[in-house]
């Protein structure tokens, strides 16, 4: 008899990319009722410290204890793998799956592996400061061979600014700056663009941004996520985990 998997989805990193997550997911599955959909336990610590502000050295508040007690809580639950709904967290990753005795995934990884099964030879990488500094896309995207571009501090700082002063605070993301930072990407010979911040992610499903070029790493973790929970992705059965 096949053993029915739970998801455990460390979540509240932000609360709206963990509805985005969960939604995705369920619209994903391939299911003819209720009981053919994934179980999933969900944790929506909003009030983690922020990731980025502790990586730059503007918070003294580290997340690692409170990501670390949660997964052993989903763990404990008994959940059959994690996954972390939030890019920059993956900074603290090597912690978290050491501390469980269950599988992670890993969205930075997951998310490149996918970019280089599609045959993708130049990345540009949009994500948080805290992502960017600590090279967690820059390190992936040279284990699979795959060339990348990152911001200047200028155009980074667009990002920022539509990660929290736009999305994180309820607003509608200012797709003038965003769009100046893709055109940037696309002289650059970028044939893609990484969505390495889940804030980013919502950014695409709000503005329909249904194009080759956007990889968007929560959509792959949620993909990921169905096909090692024993199910089909009904749009695409073919990823491997």
């Amino acid at each position: 008899m096949k053993t029915n998997k739970t998801v455990g989805v460390m979540g509240g990193l932000g609360p709206m990319a963990t509805v985005y997550f969960y939604d995705m997911v369920v619209r994903l599955t391939d299911a003819s009722y209720d009981q053919d959909h994934i179980d999933m336990v969900i944790t929506n610590r909003a009030t983690t410290p922020d990731r980025t502000d502790f990586i730059i050295g503007k918070s003294d508040k580290s997340p690692a204890n409170i990501l670390i007690e949660d997964a052993k809580k989903l763990e404990a639950f008994g959940c059959s793998f994690l996954v972390i709904t939030c890019n920059t967290a993956h900074y603290f990753y090597n912690e978290i799956s050491s501390s469980v005795s269950i599988p992670t995934l890993n969205i930075i990884e997951e998310t490149v592996k996918y970019a280089h099964e599609k045959g993708y030879k130049k990345l540009g990488i949009l994500a948080t400061t805290g992502n960017i500094q600590t090279k967690l896309y820059q390190n992936m995207c040279e284990k699979y061979s795959i060339d990348y571009l990152v911001l200047d501090d200028n155009r980074q700082q667009y990002i920022m600014d539509i990660i929290y002063k736009d999305i994180k605070s309820g607003k509608p993301a200012n797709m003038g700056k965003f769009n100046l930072v893709v055109d940037y990407l696309k002289e650059n010979n970028c044939d893609g663009a990484i969505l390495g911040c889940t804030e980013l992610s919502i950014l695409k499903n709000d503005n329909d941004l249904d194009n080759d070029f956007y990889i968007d790493s929560l959509e792959v973790l949620a993909r990921r996520t169905i096909v090692k929970s024993g199910k089909v992705d009904k749009c695409n059965d073919k990823i491997i985990v």
